[in-house]
C-alpha cells in the first residue's frame, strides 16, 4: 500500500488524519527561547493566547530532516512507496528538509516528494485526494496523478485583518503591493505559483464575507470545498451555512489555522478554498 506523508501546514484535523491513515511531520513555532512543536506541544488555542498576548512574536521553522527520517524509516517497513507532500517551497523550507531525509536514507521503498505550491487547507485538500487514491489501493502511479489533478482547479481566497502579521513574518511575496494600504482597508490575498499575490482590498470586514461568499458562486462541479479561520470560529460557521447550498455533492469542511500559518497571516483571518 502507498502510505501518504505531509506536514502540520495542511491544517487537516485529527479525524481525517485517522480516517485516511495520514502521517504528519510537525512544523516548528518559536517563542523568544521556547520552541514548540505544532499540534503536538502547543495547541491552536494556546498559541493564538500567546500570539495576541504575549510581548514577542513567534517564527517559524522547517522540521529539520531527522524528523522526515524517522517517520519515512518507520513507514518503509510496511509501504511500497511513501508520497510526501508538502507546503509550498517558496514559502517555507519544508520540502528541502523532506529530501535531505530522503537522500539520508539507504531504504529501498521509493519516496516520492511532492511541491504542493500551496498552502492549509488548499494543500489538505491535495492530501486527502492522495490518501484516498491510495486507500482505494492504486498503485504509486496513480497516486501520484491523483495528487497532481488535485494540484489544479484549486482557487482560494484570503480575508486579513490586517497586514501586520504577514509583514512581521516576511512572507509577504509580492504582496508588497498591498502595504501603501490605508488604516481599515481589509486585504485580500490569494496563493499563485506557491506565494502571496495581493487581489484587491475591501472597506470593511463585512464586504471582505461578501466576497469571500462570492467567490464561489460561479464555480462548477466543486470537488472539495474548505473554510478555514484564525479566531473567529462563528464567523466561519456563518460562512459555511451560506455556502452550502452551492456545495451539495460533499461537506463543508472547517480548519482552524495552524501555528505556521497564524504566525503570518494572524488573528482574524478567513479563507475560503474550493476545487473544481
Amino acid at each position: 500500500m502507498i502510505k501518504i506523508v505531509t506536514d502540520s501546514s495542511a491544517d487537516l484535523s485529527s479525524e481525517i488524519l485517522s480516517e485516511l491513515d495520514i502521517s504528519v511531520v510537525p512544523l516548528y513555532v518559536r517563542f523568544g527561547d521556547e520552541s514548540y512543536r505544532e499540534r503536538v506541544d502547543i495547541s491552536e488555542e494556546e498559541f493564538y493566547q500567546k500570539l495576541l498576548q504575549g510581548t514577542v512574536h513567534p517564527t517559524t521553522s522547517q522540521p529539520n530532516p531527522q524528523d522526515f527520517v524517522e517517520i519515512y524509516q518507520k513507514l518503509a517497513e510496511e509501504a511500497e512507496a511513501i508520497v510526501s507532500i508538502h507546503i509550498s517551497s517558496k514559502l517555507s523550507g519544508t520540502l528541502n528538509s523532506a529530501f535531505q531525509a530522503k537522500n539520508m536514507l539507504e531504504s529501498e521503498c521509493p519516496i516520492e516528494i511532492i511541491d504542493s505550491q500551496t498552502i492549509t487547507v488548499a494543500l489538505g485538500s491535495v492530501v486527502i485526494a492522495a490518501a484516498r487514491a491510495a486507500q482505494e489501493g492504486k498503485d504509486l502511479q496513480q497516486v501520484l496523478k491523483a495528487t497532481k489533478e488535485a494540484m489544479n482547479n484549486a482557487h482560494s481566497l484570503v480575508l486579513l485583518d490586517t497586514l501586520k502579521y504577514l509583514r512581521l513574518g516576511g512572507r509577504i511575496g509580492k504582496g508588497k503591493a498591498l502595504l501603501g494600504s490605508v488604516l481599515n482597508i481589509k486585504p485580500m490575498i490569494s496563493i499563485k505559483e506557491g506565494e502571496v499575490v495581493p487581489v484587491g482590498q475591501v472597506r470593511s470586514r463585512s464586504k471582505g464575507i461578501e466576497r469571500l461568499v462570492n467567490s464561489v458562486k460561479d464555480a462548477t462541479n466543486i470537488q472539495d470545498l474548505a473554510i478555514a479561520y484564525s479566531t473567529t470560529l462563528e464567523e466561519a460557521q456563518a460562512i459555511s451555512s451560506r455556502i452550502a447550498p452551492m456545495f451539495t455533492t460533499g461537506k463543508i469542511r472547517l480548519a482552524r489555522l495552524g501555528t505556521t500559518l497564524g504566525v503570518h497571516l494572524g488573528p482574524g483571518t478567513i479563507i475560503v478554498f474550493f476545487r473544481e
